[in-house]
């Protein structure tokens, strides 16, 4: 499948609404826990999106679009969230990104991009030269890796309670 806007704008949109569906109103224990270790729980996923929203893909989006001669990307701080979600209740996490999705997505719109622009580059500080439409990709992308992430988190809280079936359940296994 190649690249669309649209198509990944219709993704982008219905992100919040997703993450809203699955996890209001759930207890603490789906809420906070993870995989173990230095693994994110659902609440910090939500923060870790919020935070991109802020600092990364629309950011990143207009340093590739502008007429400034620097096009380098900051550094992404992938635990930012640690401590800009803290103190804050789930709800109002999932009400910041609503909001701050649907600015950008409208921003993103405004843009009226064409394929040329999707052709122009940015300096991201590990890989070197990206495309404005390897950005939008990956930003839908990770949106999508997100949501799987916290599905799995969350069904890996009933590891051992499935018991044998175990075995016909990759999302725990895997």
């Amino acid at each position: 499948m190649k690249f669309d806007l649209n198509e990944s704008i219709d993704i982008l949109s219905r992100t919040p609404a997703v993450l809203e569906t699955l996890l209001s109103g759930l207890s603490n224990d789906w809420l906070n826990n993870n995989e173990g270790g230095e693994s994110w729980s659902p609440y910090d996923i939500v923060g870790h999106l919020i935070h991109g929203e802020k600092t990364d893909w629309i950011p990143r989006m207009e340093i590739i679009l502008s007429d400034s001669l620097d096009k380098n990307f900051s550094p992404f701080d992938r635990f930012a969230q640690k401590t800009q979600s803290k103190g804050k209740s789930l709800s109002e996490l999932l009400e910041e990104f609503m909001t701050i999705r649907k600015k950008n997505i409208e921003n993103l719109k405004s843009k009226n991009l064409t394929a040329s622009d999707l052709t122009k580059t940015g300096i991201h500080p590990e890989f070197g030269e990206v495309t404005l439409e390897q950005l939008l990709a990956t930003m839908t992308v990770h949106d999508l890796g997100h949501i799987a992430q916290i599905s799995r988190v969350m069904a890996k809280q009933y590891f051992a309670e499935v018991g044998p079936w175990k075995a016909y359940l990759p999302v725990l296994t895997k």
